[in-house]
């Protein structure tokens, strides 16, 4: 079996991977600071059932990361994945100005990576992403480990940031 043929196992990162809990705080407050936010992102604990789930999957899959992060965050998200040992894989990231619904940015490329892939899962902690993979015919994993902020789940689906 050759890497592409692999099925691909699709990874988000915060609150799935990354314990952003910490930094909730910067949007709980008018204006949110998204620079801060963001800011604090290399400083996120890794989640250890996300992890786990991760490392097991490279097993049999190819591993990708899809996040709402954007881009301009390229750099400390390759070097935090690095630090925690996670599995080599391409990692896609919002453009910087790119504000639709994570629902609507995490679908679209999930479609183009399961254009002659077979995705194998997508384990997410927003259940709007969810329920869209799920509806769209998807398997889904939803990460339930962490404790998410109604600021952040208006964050993903109201202005696009994450």
């Amino acid at each position: 079996m050759t890497r592409n043929s692999r099925p691909l196992a699709v990874f988000d990162l915060d609150n799935t991977l990354s314990d952003a809990r910490h930094r909730q705080r910067f949007l709980e407050r008018r204006p949110r600071d998204w620079d801060a936010f963001f800011a604090a992102a290399p400083q996120d604990p890794p989640l250890a059932p996300g992890v786990a789930l991760c490392l097991e999957a490279a097993a049999t899959c190819e591993v990708v990361y899809l996040t709402g992060r954007p881009e301009r965050c390229r750099r400390d998200t390759l070097e935090w994945l690095a630090a925690q040992g996670l599995p080599d894989g391409r990692v896609h990231m919002r453009r910087d100005q790119d504000r639709r619904p994570a629902r609507v940015t995490k679908l679209e490329l999930l479609r183009r990576l399961g254009d002659g892939r077979d995705i194998r899962m997508l384990v997410d902690d927003d259940e709007l992403v969810c329920d869209a993979a799920e509806r769209a015919g998807f398997p889904v994993v939803r990460a339930r480990w962490a404790t998410g902020s109604e600021a952040l789940r208006e964050a993903q689906e109201k202005e696009g940031r994450t």
